[in-house]
């Protein structure tokens, strides 16, 4: 899985990048301070299995912290975009290129409207985020278009000729893009297009496929970023109402860059996503650090919560995207050879069988799959057998 963040220029996206990471990106308060993408590893939270046996685990990718177990996930941050991108200005070519690869996308956002549509500094509350939403709606609807245009004519054509399946045909043309053919079917079914006469589609219908798939191949979450700017949570309100098609998180990537850099240094106990973080005894820090954390605390994690940016994570990858975690474990030894306890953790679609799981595990395991065991319940299970987010699963195989 390859999660993308992508937003205008200078609305906080590589401080969001780099409150997720803690890669090391270049921030700065002008437009393409990001000019190639960067990539690093953010994490997704689930509460641990071995808080059910009454252990601790071992992970071998990512961390546990108080139970609450994080599994990494690939990120790239790609370039601020601008109007026209898909026209290729700024750079916008090869930044929607770089977002090809990701499996679903971060729309960072700055809700205080501090941020106008160049990624120029203002006043803020004088610019609309709203528009922002739609802007990159529009010019990733328009990049999907421009692809499916690209020797359209020829392609309608031949398709009548032959009489080929037309979603078919247009799955294979798309694949690139990551479309498939139920997606293609959906959308020529969802449009009411005449599937004989593909050439007759006019230039509305094709920008309907395009967005259509759009929406299909690269789902998205909305980060609203500078909640703690005056005037921003109004702002948040009425984005959140007027695209309720998208989840909208309210988030401060500065709080939770500057929580997760004083972690970091043994200043405080903090776990990523959670209201509150403990100093710790003896910290040394200088009264602007501790006015800075007691903003924070005051102003971000007593009011809202949280942060918001490791919840952005989380909805993106359980509730858009609707993956589950499943931990690997044995009946009678949740250890692995080293003796780590439960030390894997694997993200899975929603409705994945003990079958999908053992292939996930080791190809052999799945071809060679006898029965599942799902270590909670000490319960044999059978290949078509549905996983629950949180499931420990033992796959026997013949060997």
């Amino acid at each position: 899985m390859l999660i993308g963040v992508v937003g205008k220029a200078n609305v906080g996206k590589s401080t969001f990048f780099k409150a997720l990471t803690l890669a090391d990106v270049e921030i700065a308060n002008y437009p393409f301070a990001t000019i190639k993408p960067n990539t690093g590893v953010g994490f997704v939270e689930v509460e641990c299995a071995g808080k059910f046996f009454g252990k601790q685990c071992n992970p071998r990718e990512g961390f546990c912290i108080d139970q609450r177990r994080f599994v990494p996930v690939q990120l790239i941050d790609v370039a601020g975009l601008v109007p026209g991108a898909h026209e290729g200005k700024g750079m916008g070519n090869q930044f929607l290129s770089d977002l090809n690869q990701a499996d679903a996308l971060i729309h960072v956002i700055d809700v205080s409207g501090s941020t106008n549509e160049k990624g120029e500094p203002v006043t803020p509350g004088s610019y609309d985020p709203a528009r922002d939403i739609k802007f990159l709606e529009d010019e990733l609807d328009y990049w999907y278009l421009g692809i499916l245009k690209k020797g359209w004519e020829k392609f309608a054509r031949q398709v009548q000729q032959e009489h080929q399946d037309i979603a078919k045909a247009l799955a294979k043309q798309l694949s690139g893009l990551g479309v498939d053919e139920d997606m293609t079917k959906e959308t020529i079914s969802l449009l009411e297009l005449n599937k004989e006469q593909p050439s007759e589609w006019s230039e509305e219908d094709l920008m309907g496929i395009a967005r259509s798939l759009r929406k299909k191949t690269k789902p998205m979450i909305i980060a609203a970023n500078k909640i703690d700017v005056p005037g921003a949570w109004e702002n948040y309100e009425r984005v959140a109402n007027e695209f309720n098609d998208y989840l909208v998180v309210a988030c401060s990537a500065e709080s939770e860059l500057a929580l997760k850099e004083a972690a970091k240094k043994g200043l405080i106990d903090y776990v990523p996503g959670s209201g509150t973080f403990e100093i710790r005894e003896n910290a040394e820090m200088n009264e602007q650090q501790r006015k800075g954390l007691d903003f924070i605390r005051e102003k971000i994690l007593d009011r809202y919560g949280s942060t918001g940016v490791q919840q952005v994570m989380n909805k993106l990858v359980f509730n858009v995207l609707g993956y589950i975690a499943v931990f690997p474990g044995g009946v009678n030894k949740l250890e692995d050879s080293n003796g780590n306890v439960l030390p894997d953790c694997f993200l899975l679609k929603k409705g994945s069988t003990a079958l999908d799981f053992a292939y996930k595990l080791h190809t052999d395991f799945g071809k060679n799959f006898i029965r599942a065991i799902d270590v909670k319940e000490k319960m044999t299970v059978g290949k078509d057998h549905i996983l629950k987010n949180g499931d420990v699963i033992e796959i026997v195989a013949d060997k």
